[in-house]
This record gives C-alpha cells, structure tokens and sequence, in this order.
C-alpha cells in the first residue's frame, strides 16, 4: 500500500510537470505518516510543504495541482483530501482493508513475522542470577523480558540464541559452601554461631539436610580445606539445578549455560589472554600493584580494575573476558539483560568493548526495574522459603505462569512495576490477560456456533478452510476500525523488535481484545444473513490468529476454551 501511494504520488508530479502545471527541479523524498486522528484518513503525505519553495508558490496551492494530476485509484482510495497547510490525507477504500484479512488467514502463525534481521546473528543473555540461592520475582521479570526479546528478534528473522551466564567463581561459591556447613553443624546439634555474612535463607538448610542424610556426621570435626569444596559443590548443583526447573516451568530454553568457570581454565585461559591483549594494545596497565583497564578513554567516569594488587582477578575481568567470547563466537550482536541496580556498569562494558575492537553499539543493555507486589492494591510481604525475599514459584503457584509472564511485561522493563496479584486471579475484565485470552476463546465459540448452523469456514483447531468469501457486507466504520487494528500488528512488532519495547505487544493486545469484546457485544457474528455471517466469521477468524500470535510472542497460551 505504501509503495502504491508513493507511486501514485510520484506519477502525479509528474504529470504535473509535465502538463506546465508545476514547475520544480528535483521531487523531494515521498514520506506517508499515520496521522494522529482517524478523521483526518489512514495516510498523510507532507511532499507540498517540502516542494512549495522549489515551486514557489503556497503549499496548499501545490498540494491542489497535486491531487488534480493524480492518477486513478480505484479499489485502494477512496478519496484525498488537503488538510492543514498543505498535507495530504489519503483515505484508503473499505474494499483494501477488508483484503487485509484474507491475508492474515493465509499467513496464519506467520503474520507479523519480518526478515529484516537476517544475517545478523545476535546473543540475548538474561537471568544470569548467582547460584546462590533461588529466583525471586526481580529474576522473573528479568527473564520474560530477555525470553519476550529473543521471541521478537527471531520473528523479524535474527539468528538468536539464548544465554545463561553462571557466575560459578569467586569468593561467593565459598560463603555458599561455608553457610551449608553451618546449617550441617546445627543439624547435628551443635551451637554453631551464624556469621553475618552467610546466606540465610531456608534452602540451604534444606541443602545441608541432604548432605546429613547422605552422610551423617563425616564432615563433622574436619579442617575447612576438607569439606568446603564438597559443600560449595553440593549447594551450588543444587541450587542451580532448582533455578534450571524453575525457568523451564516458566517457560524458559535456554540455548547454552555458560560457566564462568570455563574463563579460567587451561594453561592460557581466556580472563588471562584477554588481559594481555589489552595490554599489548596498550588499553591496560599497572599502576599501584594492579592492573587497570584505561575505560575513562572511552566515556567512563572512571579506571577500572582488572587484577587486584594481590593477584586476584575482579568480576569486571571475568565479564570483560566473556563478552569476548561471545563476539569471538560469531555474534554480531550481543544483548544483556541487567537489573536497574546495574546502570552504572553499562558505561565501562560499553567501553571494554570498544577496547576490544568493537563497535560500543554491538553491545544493548536492557534494564530491568524492580518489581512491587500487592495485594487488592495494598502492598504484601508473602511468607517465603527464602525468609529474605518472594521467589518466583511463590507467585507462579499461586497465579499461574501464564498471567505471571504477561504482568510482568505490562510496563516499560525499565520502569518500577506494581503487580497485584489478586488482579492476576480474577476471571473479569479487569485482567488483562484473561481479557485477551477469553477473546481468543470467544474466537472459538463462534466457530462452534457457527459449525453447529452448518457455517464450516474453520477446521476443529481453529485453521481456516480457505473458501472464498465475499467480504463486502464489512464496510461500516466500526468494522473497518477493528480490521485496521488487526492490520497494524506487523508494525507492532517491527517497532517492537527495532526498539526492544516488549511492552508494546501486550498494550496491543489488550486494545485489540478490547475493541473485539465491544464490538462482539454490538453485532451479531451467526445470524440469520448468510453472506455477513460468513465475513463476519473471516473477521473472528482474523482477530483469533494476531491474538494467538501476540501471545505466541509472550510465551502465553491461546486457550480455545475457558
């Protein structure tokens, strides 16, 4: 459609020209908008305002010469109008739109797919909570959005994996082991004083009640240098294998699970080689002991370290390292989805990763803001296994995965999002995605109903048959309203994907229910009219499928019945 206006607008310049009627050198640049409001038409064209000094006369003056030389434009335009000082607003025809819908049947899962992002492989790399304990709702929320922005990259066609980055090294790994002994110790009955800096929560009492079990009182008595490697082993299989069930019950696949560990493996492993390298580019130096990465060269505020000056390496050396790794692999993008406490670490790995050779825009942060749990709009303290924080499987056995997905990306990721859970459970319209999934059960029911009077345009599972339909009774503007709707979905999802907005697909899908519910509501789809009956159910069938591609791209269910 945008081509065919471009065209036409271009003939009309031509023939305007050419008819003495319009005298310039060069046409500008065709640009359509969508106007703001639905009264002024479904294209705007400001080409007279940019042309009006060339052709030294009033932008309205050209856009008039404009219209009178436009070709003919039967079946795609209904009329053109001059609004404003000097747009003009094209008014596409009924009969363009309702063609739309045929065309969303036809491409059935495929609609709103693009392949604009072919030939750039990307890595999306979320979650990455520490092993240390299990996943609280700031996780969760982490983790739909990096599952809902790979979902978007691949549908406009990049090449996207999925990654988890365990940070399986450091003096973190030892608290895990030394705060499971403890809970060993007084399991056995001894009064064992818990230091402050150990983790608390009930799970790794639950670890160090399997270790009893197993082993009684072996580990009893023994140096630290005995028994801390078996207990850092043994709590951190544990919990990362908790965390790995847990996401795989949210609905999350992940592609690889990285090891921070394999960064310093080998006799030259890679925190090392890259540390050299950067020296020998002369990106780092030693200065007071330690070894600095010069980032302030590249917009930070400041040095960073990378070697303490007693040998150690820091996290930053270690994330440095991989994100080598990951460019080193072949991705020409890399995404990292961050919590909001991680802002100020964007400006250094941006410009590591200059030191590295890159481009600092291969590199996208997305971050991830907390996430405030209510109840009837009054905020609560559930009781917790962690007895420190909510966890993920708290609120997921209690709502369910598929309303916990959709809350948490109602909102920007980067804004602080309140999330009732007693909203989440209710069956009214209230919800939203109890909303937007009784529309597509509504779907079904109408194809049902429709069968049952011998209307058999859709398969049992909801597949269009592929008659033709004559779609000419859809012609009034709240029908076309809802058609429109319907066909502004791919640029949803190109604007979505280009903006990594995953919040844009559910504030689409809520408009779009909503707009299907009122209009159910109004009009009957099965009747007594067997033409409209028939484009009706091609409009239901239409409206069905965006909204089980929609929640195909949130990793939410499109139940056929609820």
């Amino acid at each position: 459609m945008a081509t065919q206006i471009s065209d036409m607008i271009r003939a009309a310049l031509g023939n305007a020209r050419s008819a003495g009627a319009l005298a310039f050198d060069a046409p500008p640049a065709i640009v359509l908008e969508s106007p703001k409001q639905a009264a002024h038409g479904d294209v705007a064209c400001p080409v007279a305002l940019g042309l009006a000094k060339q052709a030294r006369r009033s932008p309205r003056d050209v856009a008039q010469v404009i219209v009178d030389h436009l070709p003919p434009m039967e079946g795609l335009v209904d009329k053109v109008e001059i609004a404003g000082p000097g747009f003009l607003n094209f008014y596409l025809s009924a009969g363009y739109w309702t063609a739309q819908l045929p065309d969303i049947l036809a491409a059935g899962a495929a609609y709103g797919t693009h392949a604009w992002g072919a030939g750039r492989p990307t890595m999306v790399e979320f979650v990455s909570a520490n092993p240390t304990g299990p996943l609280h709702v700031g996780h969760g929320r982490g983790a739909v959005v990096g599952d809902v922005t790979a979902n978007l990259l691949a549908a406009v066609g990049t090449p996207v994996k999925r990654e988890y980055y365990v940070n399986d090294v450091g003096n973190q790994m030892n608290i895990l082991g030394r705060s499971t002994h403890v809970r060993y110790l007084q399991a056995l009955g001894q009064d064992v004083p818990w230091p402050d800096d150990h983790y608390r929560g009930d799970y790794i009492k639950d670890i160090a009640q399997r270790i009893q079990d197993a082993d009684g009182d072996r580990w009893a008595g023994l140096p630290e240098a005995q028994w801390l490697p078996h207990f850092s082993a043994t709590a951190y299989q544990a919990i990362l294998g908790e965390i790995r069930d847990e996401l795989d019950r949210f609905g999350i696949r992940f592609d690889q699970w990285y090891s921070e560990r394999e960064l310093y493996r080998g006799d030259d492993p890679p925190v090392q080689r890259v540390i050299d390298g950067l020296k020998a580019a002369g990106a780092a130096y030693e200065q007071d002991g330690a070894t600095w990465l010069a980032t302030t060269r590249h917009g930070d505020d400041k040095d960073r370290v990378m070697v303490r000056g007693n040998g150690v390496t820091t996290y930053f050396a270690s994330d440095v390292a991989y994100h080598q790794d990951k460019f080193a692999r072949g991705f020409a993008r890399v995404i990292d989805v961050w919590g909001a406490d991680h802002h100020g670490y964007i400006g250094r790995m941006k410009a590591a990763v200059t030191m590295l050779g890159r481009d600092p825009d291969d590199l996208t942060v997305v971050l991830v803001q907390l996430v405030s749990l209510l109840r009837d709009g009054v905020p609560v303290a559930m009781s917790t296994r962690a007895g420190e924080f909510v966890t993920l499987k708290e609120v997921t056995d209690e709502i369910g995965v598929d309303a916990t997905r959709f809350f948490f990306l109602t909102r920007k990721s980067d804004a602080q999002l309140e999330f009732d859970l007693e909203l989440a459970k209710q069956r009214t319209a209230d919800n939203p995605v109890y909303y937007i999934q009784y529309a597509h059960a509504r779907v079904h029911q109408l194809f049902a109903k429709a069968a049952e009077a011998g209307v058999d345009l859709f398969k049992a599972d909801g597949a269009f048959s592929g008659q033709t339909v004559d779609l000419a009774p859809l012609h009034d503007a709240e029908t076309l309203a809802l058609v429109k709707q319907l066909a502004a979905y791919p640029d949803v999802v190109d604007d979505a994907a280009r903006e990594l907005a995953v919040h844009k697909i559910p504030y689409y899908l809520q408009e779009l229910a909503a707009r299907f519910h009122a209009y159910y509501y109004k009009n009957r789809f099965v009747g007594d009219d067997p033409a409209l009956t028939r484009a009706r159910l091609v409009l239901a069938g239409a409206v069905g499928q965006v909204i089980k591609n929609g929640l195909g791209l949130l990793g939410v269910s499109a139940p056929t019945r609820m």
